[in-house]
């Protein structure tokens, strides 16, 4: 039936023999010369041709592509289209750009870089460089809120935080974070609430790094919370601190290289109500006795030494492990095990009411994302190399250490650490020199050193230093006393360790079979893909998700990437050393505050959320600095983002929410009465554009001005930036500052769930107080303190967002922004009279995104969204957005990188699955036993026998409900996974070997 219906459809909407589903040839634009270039951009990314996109126009009743945008977009936020043109950002081709990228990272020199402060020099193994951070199949996918299409990355996610339990003796381990700092600052949070936030003061030990207690002044803020930094273990004896202490943070081992033993810092710590934060380093606790063991409660750090390129700050995957006590009030992603509904095992996010979209104003972490692709190579270095393999390791760095120790003492140094695991701190009034005398004899030869104070310098060895490194290194030190050089023969290995007895590593870690089975290049590789082959990404189909703008992730803008030019750069080295990245760094700062219409940008933040706690921190500055820093009343409409009102209690606001009309859009006599009501201690408005409920609202440039005359300032949410380039911006529109995300409008990959880049924009008067950061050269006195770990943010990735803007150019940026609200227009068009569409303007038109309504399904035959979207993953396609921002919709997103043929192929799947729901409500399938109840069908339920299947609808209806599945199709895993008894029953590491005989 479900064919005849499929053909007859065909028939009547059709003039011509080609099946809707498939693809006329595509018409190719004629280039201008023979000397123009061949391989432009625009034509790549952007999913339509010309036919396509004259088809959609005149489907929608358009004869051209302005009178459309006319429609769709206000006349009175509009700008000019010279304002975003190839004359403001000239357009490359692939292989200009490509050249130009190649140039700018000849600019950054190689120096050897010995700074450590966190950060090392990590190996990729080739296997995981080419198969993970470089194949579309991992970097694709998005976050896995549909389990059933997300088992690999979910299975190898749990893999990382077992590695993480694992390694640093905790109870329980999320799915990652952000960075270290970051990572700090949610210790202390938590710490905070942990004692009723009634216990205001924080003490953090000296030792630990100086960009996370920059990190921790700015978090502090908002939450009033006191540090207090100093020598913690004597720091704790004040009976005064002790009756105000929520937690203690301690680095092990710390920034210096001292390893101590802070189990009498703990015991006190708990002995006066207080939690234990202690930053540590993963391949440390190798040969370390884990913090577990000493009594911390909150264990973090960079996991990014196992496998994940410097990249001048990252993206780095943090890893965040607690005390049972504490599992359910740690922030982040969770993954974790359960059931499917025939009882197979299956993991999926666990414990999601614990996250910012839910607790919204309640929360006091605005955390939404991880890190995941990192994360995932961080665990595959773990799974790759073994415990074996990475005792090697910790050995052959911590030998090294030793080694360079006992050989610069023996020529007259003194080095100020007695115990340490790879870093060194070293003295140099010995012999009568100054540090400045090391860097300078350093850079010579080109190797860094961390710059300590005008006496020391520190060093810190990784993995990826050779024997003839070391070589190098000594002598640089022998060469400033004039001592003989030393060769390789010289040296001896060391006969022990210099870690004290007590605070060696006894454990056993990593025991569990994955990371024991496979350690050959062919085993790891199989490994990696059998578990890719489990997700559905980009590389198989469109990803519809509402407000997340699953685009294009180019090849072209990638591949820049991973050349070691720009990987192998750590953050803090000097500026005149990374003059390349300083140039894409200050092209994409310009681009993107020319696109929002601002005058400054800061890429710091490390993803949508961090960039509205930074924007609203400005604006707090801001206020503090004219002398209203008492302004602390934010005003949030009921449709913004879940991140939102969690961001304005982080930044010490208090939330007020606005209504909305009937029709969606903003009320605006609501918002009056409040920001007049308010006027006094009126701080910000934060309001997404266009709305979340899809649509381009007429009153946003009045809403705005209702802030700015009671004294506020506007924070304009540009995750929806996508539908604004060329068309109108931020600025235009009212706003002050606002965020955009990189990983959306800018095509940088979700990488299945992160990394991601929030920079922000704002206007001049707000330019002097954006964020700033230990490392960076010059800090103007109104800045507020860093937000993330590195001075730039995740500051590889940039590259592919520099890429991207450059390639397509002012008129592919525009024209894909077009494209983009076309695309959910005709998608519109298309399911509508099959579906409630819920907002649209008074033209009937949408933005970049639809939101349709379920509800009416709930009523007459008790289908929930959750049915709707199980059953899509049937046809082949990973859902829309599911339950938000309404609860009873989807919502929508095709992006301009779809092509007409795949927006029909969904529009097919979502009107044959209406069909489908209709018969339900006519009674010719049980409500209780049916298609979309029954959702998804994996193989191993379409391979049940005869006696075992007992659904009134064949496998065929189940599995081939339309014909070009037959053809291409991606299969679903598991069936519907029991999220109920994951969370009742909470395991969130690998199965052992006994569970999986039993299984």
């Amino acid at each position: 039936m479900a064919r005849l219906r499929y053909a007859l459809r065909l028939a009547f909407s059709s003039t011509t023999t080609t099946p809707k589903h498939v693809r006329a040839l595509a018409s190719v634009h004629r280039a201008s010369s023979i000397f123009a270039p061949h391989d432009e951009f625009p034509e790549r990314h952007i999913g339509p041709d010309d036919k396509e996109t004259a088809t959609m126009l005149s489907k929608l009743g358009y004869k051209s592509m302005d009178a459309f945008v006319g429609d769709a977009v206000p006349t009175k936020i509009r700008v000019p289209a010279t304002n975003i043109s190839n004359e403001t950002i000239a357009a490359f081709s692939e292989s200009q750009l490509h050249a130009r990228a190649k140039a700018l990272g000849a600019q950054n020199k190689s120096f050897k870089s010995y700074i450590g402060m966190g950060y090392h020099n990590a190996v990729v193994p080739p296997v995981i460089l080419r198969n993970v951070i470089e194949n579309p199949q991992w970097y694709t996918p998005y976050t896995p809120y549909q389990p059933e299409i997300a088992q690999g990355r979910l299975e190898s996610l749990v893999n990382f935080q077992t590695m993480v339990m694992s390694l640093t003796s905790m109870d329980i381990a999320n799915a990652s974070m952000l960075d270290e700092a970051t990572a700090a600052a949610e210790g202390m949070v938590m710490a905070f609430v942990s004692s009723n936030q009634k216990k205001k003061k924080f003490l953090v030990d000296s030792g630990v790094l100086p960009q996370t207690i920059a990190v921790l002044r700015t978090r502090a803020k908002g939450f009033g919370i006191q540090l207090v930094i100093g020598d913690a273990s004597s720091a704790i004896e004040d009976q005064a601190l002790r009756s105000e202490l929520c937690g203690v943070m301690v680095q092990y081992p710390d920034v210096n290289g001292n390893v101590k033993d802070f189990a009498a810092l703990a015991e006190s710590a708990h002995s006066a109500g207080a939690l234990v934060v202690c930053g540590t380093d993963l391949l440390a606790l190798i040969t370390l006795k884990p913090p577990g063991e000493w009594g911390a409660d909150i264990v973090l750090g960079n996991s990014a030494r196992f496998g994940v390129p410097a990249g001048y700050g990252g993206p780095h995957g943090a890893f965040f492990a607690v005390a049972d006590k504490l599992k359910r009030k740690m922030p982040g992603r969770l993954i974790g095990r359960s059931r499917d509904a025939t009882g197979k095992p299956a993991y999926r996010l666990a414990l999601q009411t614990r996250e910012q979209h839910i607790r919204r104003e309640k929360a006091t972490s605005n955390i939404c994302t991880s890190q995941a692709l990192l994360a995932n190579m961080a665990a595959m270095y773990a799974v790759y190399h073994g415990p074996d393999g990475l005792q090697r390791i910790a050995d052959k760095v911590h030998g090294f250490t030793q080694v360079f120790k006992s050989t610069i003492e023996s020529v007259g140094y003194k080095v100020s650490n007695s115990t340490f695991f790879d870093t060194v701190t070293v003295d140099v009034t010995a012999i009568g020199k100054s540090a400045k005398d090391l860097h300078e004899a350093s850079t010579a030869v080109g190797i860094n050193l961390r710059q300590v104070d005008n006496e020391h310098v520190g060093v810190t060895f990784d993995e990826s230093i050779t024997p003839e490194d070391l070589v190098k290194l000594i002598n640089v030190f022998t060469s400033v006393v004039s001592s003989p050089s030393v060769s390789l023969a010289d040296l001896k290995e060391p006969a022990g360790s210099s870690i004290p007895p007590e605070l060696k590593r006894t454990s056993k870690y990593l025991h569990y079979p994955v990371f024991n089975k496979h350690h050959s290049e062919t085993e790891m590789l199989r490994y990696i893909n059998h578990l890719a082959s489990k997700d559905i990404g980009l590389v198989h189909t469109m990803i519809p998700l509402g407000s997340c703008t699953m685009k294009l992730n180019s090849t072209s803008s990638m591949i820049p990437l991973t050349w070691p030019e720009f990987s192998n750069v750590h953050p803090f080295v000097p500026y005149d050393q990374v003059k390349g990245y300083h140039t894409v760094i200050k092209e994409l700062e310009e681009d993107l505050a020319r696109i929002t219409g601002f005058h400054s940008t800061s890429l710091q933040p490390n993803s949508g959320a961090a960039g509205e706690y930074a924007g609203l921190c400005v604006i707090r500055a801001y206020h503090e600095n004219r002398g209203e820093g008492h302004r602390d009343i934010c005003l949030i409409p009921i449709s913004a983002h879940g991140t939102n009102p969690a961001s304005a209690v982080m930044a010490g606001l208090k939330v007020v929410p606005v209504k909305s009309l009937a029709d969606g859009s903003l009320d605006l006599e609501d918002l009056k009465a409040k920001a007049e009501k308010h006027r006094d201690n009126l701080a910000a408005f934060m309001i997404t554009y266009p709305s979340t409920f899809g649509v381009f609202e007429e009153g946003v440039q009045d809403a705005c001005k209702i802030i700015h005359d009671n004294g506020g300032q506007v924070y304009l949410d540009g995750a929806n930036l996508n539908a604004q380039i060329g068309l109108t911006n931020p600025a235009t529109c009212g706003g002050d500052v606002c965020h955009m995300n990189l990983h959306k409008t800018f095509a940088i990959p979700h990488g299945g769930g992160g990394p991601g880049v929030g920079p922000i924009c704002v206007a001049e008067h707000l330019a002097p107080f954006l964020p700033s950061h230990p490392a960076m050269s010059s800090i103007g006195i109104k800045a507020i303190d860093a937000v993330s770990a590195a001075p730039f943010g995740s500051s590889s990735i940039h590259l592919i967002s520099w890429a991207y803007i450059k390639m397509l150019g002012g008129k592919g940026l525009s024209e894909s922004s077009k494209i983009a609200l076309l695309n959910a227009n005709y998608m519109a068009s298309r399911l509508s009279g099959h579906y409630s569409l819920r907002y649209k303007n008074t033209k009937g038109r949408v933005a970049h995104e639809l939101l349709i309504d379920l509800a009416e399904f709930d009523k007459a035959a008790g289908l929930k969204v959750a049915d709707f979207a199980k059953r899509l993953q049937d046809y082949g396609f990973h859902p829309p957005t599911c339950s938000w921002p309404i609860s009873t919709c989807m919502l929508i997103e095709p992006t301009e990188s779809e092509t007409l043929e795949e927006i029909d192929r969904f529009c097919d799947a979502m009107i044959q699955i209406r069909e489908e729901a209709e018969d339900i409500i006519t009674g010719k399938q049980p409500k209780d036993n049916n298609l979309l109840k029954n959702a998804p069908h994996p193989p191993s339920v379409i391979a049940l026998s005869d006696a075992e299947w007992n659904r009134p609808y064949t496998r065929r209806e189940a599995a081939y409900p339309l014909p070009y599945l037959e053809e291409k199709k991606f299969w679903p895993t598991v069936s519907r996974i029991d999220d109920a008894y994951g969370d009742l029953n909470l395991i969130c590491d690998c199965p052992s070997v006994e569970e999986l005989a039993h299984s």
